[in-house]
């Protein structure tokens, strides 16, 4: 085991050394050279978007930077290889805007990308590229194929089922697919690549049997598996190799080995192996939702099927058709609450949001797909070599537009969706160590693993809001009320994306009102002053939303009076609030605030980066400074 755990520790530092790019070290605006190596249609947004190599200004180091083309703006000639110029504003990685949420600085670190941006008018090709490789041109084709034959909406979901590609799917549609507990049919995993390799298995097992002359000589399990793992792997490929996607090629080809071997193909064995493939490739993937919600949905599928009393309930024996159905339909559906429950924390601990209704959803929406939307595309797409797909494809987009509208449906129904503040990592821990021990014990002992998700449901239920969140430009502040119902806002409209993160991370839904409605509030162009009533104590805010010079000494008088100021600027020293003085300096140091008064507990972004290359924190002795405590 220690030697396992030097060898993972290692791993992972390769990994990071190797595949990490630093950040730009500011936000530039000029006019760049770069080769392109990527280009990402997304015709749901009506933009491109390119990965560039190109050189840093400064330092003349080489650099990988994403852009996103000006909506409308034609990149035809912005193909791989082709040099180009244009005009551009890039940002270094954005940290977590606020303790708990997406950390996209950490995800460009593992993809090479050292900043984002958007152009700022047309291109200019300075040197044509050669082009993607093959199978890149073959994806794009296959994708733009598909959009020609089906309507915009079908054509989004039937490109994703086919290449991967979900580029073209309507934002509306894909947070309906989310609410329904339905996002995972969206991304290849292992119901489309089981679908693919036992479509393949058996087509290739009933046509070899058609000729007694092979059918004598060759085992044909073996021919079939032969070629169902060749499908299960050029569709991988086909498909981008996401994680979810190899991880399921990789336990699929164990299950074929285990059928040609005669070996029980669905085991616990199978899926650490699988799991070990994957984190020695992507370890950093361990600690994303798609790695853990996927191995977490096939293990809650193992573990169940090879308990007692489930392999008591699907045994063999005298019953009508009638009969067997509604026991197979009834294993399904728990099969689906169980996954949920696994889900559930997962979808909490990211997303801070999770749909109710998905073990129902997915009743219908699994066998859809996998039965008549999947086995429909591909057909349409191997009759169109005969000119004779448009059957199949009519009748394609009319089980699309069936799938698209149970997804609406179900994200419709009252309580479809439940929104939580930011989970802490200790009931995390809980519900991860009380479904591992869950799953890997046998026997009674397994259900001791439900004290700690227990334990875990109840911190959850027990979860509630910051009183206060501030973001980690200063710029940005939000306010919950005393019940915990409505959050106030420093600025509204200026962003959909600051706006989605404040409602999250207090676990709130709808929209935000503006501060100036606060009971109390008293707002300038320069400050706002908020008096907060938490128990017996009045908390008074002093939050800065102007940019004017201020007389210091008016200023000081100002600091004197509140127990905590927030400013996207640098505040002088005389400014001395009671508490807590969040300025641009200190929030440079420790990221976006999350404020429980009650408690006068503060949770930084600093506190869940350490001393890793995305996280840029000025110097560590400041890192660690709390504010002064109210006597």
């Amino acid at each position: 085991v220690p030697l396992l755990l030097l060898v993972g520790c290692l791993t992972i530092w390769a990994r990071s050394g190797l595949i990490g790019e630093p950040p730009l070290p500011k936000p530039m605006v000029g006019t760049f050279t770069a080769r392109v190596l990527q280009r990402e249609e997304r015709p749901a947004l009506g933009q491109d978007r390119l990965v560039l190599a190109l050189r840093e200004p400064e330092s003349g180091r080489p650099v990988r930077v994403r852009v996103k083309a000006p909506e409308g703006e034609s990149v035809e000639g912005a193909v791989p290889g082709a040099v180009i110029r244009f005009k551009a504003r890039l940002m270094p990685p954005a940290p977590p805007m606020l303790p708990g949420a997406y950390n996209f600085a950490r995800t460009a670190w593992f993809s090479g990308i050292a900043a984002t941006g958007t152009m700022l008018g047309p291109i200019a090709v300075i040197e044509p590229g050669a082009g993607a490789d093959w199978l890149t041109v073959l994806r794009t084709g296959l994708s733009h194929y598909i959009r020609s034959r089906l309507g915009a909406g079908e054509a989004g979901i039937a490109a994703a089922f086919a290449t991967g590609d979900r580029g073209g799917i309507a934002e509306t549609d894909a947070q309906a697919m989310r609410d329904a507990g339905l996002a995972h049919l969206l991304s290849i995993s292992g119901l489309h690549v089981s679908a693919v390799i036992g479509a393949i298995y058996l087509l290739t097992l009933r046509i070899l049997a058609l000729f007694p002359w092979l059918a004598l000589r060759l085992r044909l399990p073996v021919v079939a598996a032969g070629a169902g793992a060749l499908a299960g792997m050029g569709y991988t490929l086909l498909t981008g190799a996401e994680v979810p996607t190899v991880r399921s090629c990789i336990a699929a080809l164990l299950v074929l080995a285990a059928l040609v071997l005669g070996r029980e193909p669905l085991s616990l064995r199978m899926l650490a192996t699988a799991a070990f493939c994957v984190l020695l490739i992507s370890p950093e993937a361990v600690v994303g939702p798609s790695f853990q919600m996927s191995f977490g949905a096939v293990l809650a599928i193992i573990s169940l099927s090879t308990a007692a009393p489930v392999r008591r309930f699907l045994a063999p024996r005298e019953e009508g058709i009638v009969a067997r159905g509604l026991r197979h339909l009834g294993m399904l559906l728990l099969t689906g609450v169980v996954i949920d429950l696994v889900l559930m924390p997962i979808g909490f601990y990211h997303f801070h949001r999770a749909g109710m209704y998905g073990a129902l959803a997915n009743v219908v929406a699994i066998p859809l797909t996998t039965f008549a939307v999947m086995p429909l595309v591909a057909g349409a797409l191997v009759l169109d070599l005969l000119g004779a797909g448009w059957p199949a494809w009519w009748l394609a987009a009319r089980t699309i537009d069936l799938l698209i509208g149970l997804a609406h449906w179900f994200a419709s129904r009252p309580g479809a969706v439940t929104v939580l503040p930011a989970m802490g990592a200790g009931a995390f821990f809980l519900f991860i160590s009380g479904a591992l021990w869950l799953a890997l014990w046998h026997g009674p002992v397994r259900l001791l693993g439900l004290v700690p998700a227990a334990l875990g449901a109840l911190l959850l239920a027990t979860l509630t809001p910051p009183d206060v969140l501030v973001t980690g430009d200063g710029r940005h502040v939000g306010i919950v009320d005393e019940d915990g119902n409505r959050l106030f806002v420093l600025r509204e409209g200026r962003s959909d994306y600051v706006r989605e993160n404040l409602m999250e991370l207090a676990g709130m839904a709808g929209e935000p009102v503006s501060i100036r409605q606060w009971p109390g509030a008293q707002c300038n162009r320069d400050f706002c002053s908020v008096p907060v009533r938490r128990g017996l104590r009045t908390w008074f805010l002093l939050v800065s939303q102007g940019r004017d010079a201020v007389p210091q000494r008016a200023l000081a008088a100002a600091c004197d009076k509140a127990d905590i100021v927030v400013a996207d600027r640098w505040l002088p020293h005389a400014c001395r609030p009671r508490w807590l003085k969040a300025d641009r300096a200190r929030l440079s140091h420790s990221g976006g605030l999350a404020i429980n008064l009650a408690t006068r507990q503060i949770t930084t972004v600093a506190e869940g980066e350490g001393l890793h290359g995305w996280w840029r924190s000025a110097r560590p002795t400041d890192r660690g400074r709390s504010p002064r405590r109210l006597q």
